[in-house]
């Protein structure tokens, strides 16, 4: 593995400290961990299920809608076609949307601190303004996933909403508002936790877990999350990994607060392909 990444962790904890939006366990929202989940492939599509229960016991919505990006966070995800293969169509409201999320986490102290960072790298441009530009481009421009001809994806609907293939693949979805949107909908089913190698099971108050559960029909044998974060913070961490990166796949390994993860950034040419934590901990690296 690759040796940790100080200059990152260092940023990354102080967008931890500064992240006044996240979300507190046992307080705004309960999960309810079950039992471990047992071993699956991608697709399969009937695996043990050692969770009778939802993953999330309860959120706190109306905390969740007053905080401003979470609330505009949340609008944004009805607005994808989440088969590959078929056109993505943008219309005027959606891109509408998309800039008041991008708005609402820019006046955010954890934004600020990873434009500060850019700024001294170099990557990004000193204007507000300017720096959104290039957000918008990386998250939300629209690309052809899997060399199709239509413009079918984007960072932020692969990373933040999820994707199938061909009804056999679950791609992306590593974000726990949407996990928990669907989990209500009945439509995502948590199947169990998958242990870290040094500690027994998770705890309840767990800022990243390692989770298995299937959606429209396919299993993800192991998804890595954030638990309770705000969405500020996940852009941030990825936004800064994609711009520092110079290959296709980037794996940089860091420690924030007690959590050892291998933050994985791919890219899709100038957009982001896919983004996601891996707990360095598990038992199934």
């Amino acid at each position: 593995r690759k040796a940790l990444n100080h200059e990152l962790s260092k940023l990354f904890n102080e967008m931890w400290d500064v992240d006044v939006n996240r979300l507190v366990p046992g307080k705004d929202y309960t999960i309810d961990l079950q039992g471990k989940a047992g071993a699956a492939q991608q697709g399969d599509s009937a695996v043990q299920d050692s969770a009778a229960r939802h993953l999330f016991h309860n959120v706190n919505e109306e905390r969740l809608k007053s905080i401003k990006t979470f609330a505009t966070f949340i609008s944004l995800l009805d607005n994808y076609e989440t088969s590959t293969g078929v056109a993505e169509v943008v219309t005027p409201e959606e891109m509408v949307e998309n800039n008041c999320f991008l708005d609402a986490i820019l006046a955010t102290e954890v934004m600020k601190l990873a434009h500060e960072y850019l700024l001294k790298k170099n990557l990004a441009k000193p204007s507000l303004a300017d720096f959104k530009h290039q957000l918008y481009d990386i998250w939300f421009q629209l690309y052809a996933r899997n060399g199709g001809d239509r413009p079918d994806s984007c960072g932020f609907e692969h990373v933040f909403v999820g994707e199938t293939r061909r009804g056999k693949q679950i791609l992306g979805l590593h974000n726990w508002v949407q996990f928990y949107l669907q989990e209500k909908r009945n439509q995502i089913d948590y199947k169990g936790y998958v242990a870290w190698k040094n500690k027994t099971r998770p705890d309840k108050d767990d800022k990243v877990l390692s989770i298995q559960f299937s959606w429209k029909g396919s299993v993800k044998p192991i998804g890595s999350t954030f638990i309770g974060v705000s969405p500020e913070f996940e852009f941030a961490l990825y936004t800064v990994i994609f711009l520092l990166a110079e290959e296709s796949v980037t794996r940089e390994t860091v420690k924030i607060e007690e959590y050892e993860l291998q933050m994985v950034v791919c890219r899709h040419g100038q957009h982001i392909g896919t983004a996601y934590p891996v707990l360095l901990n598990t038992s199934s690296e």
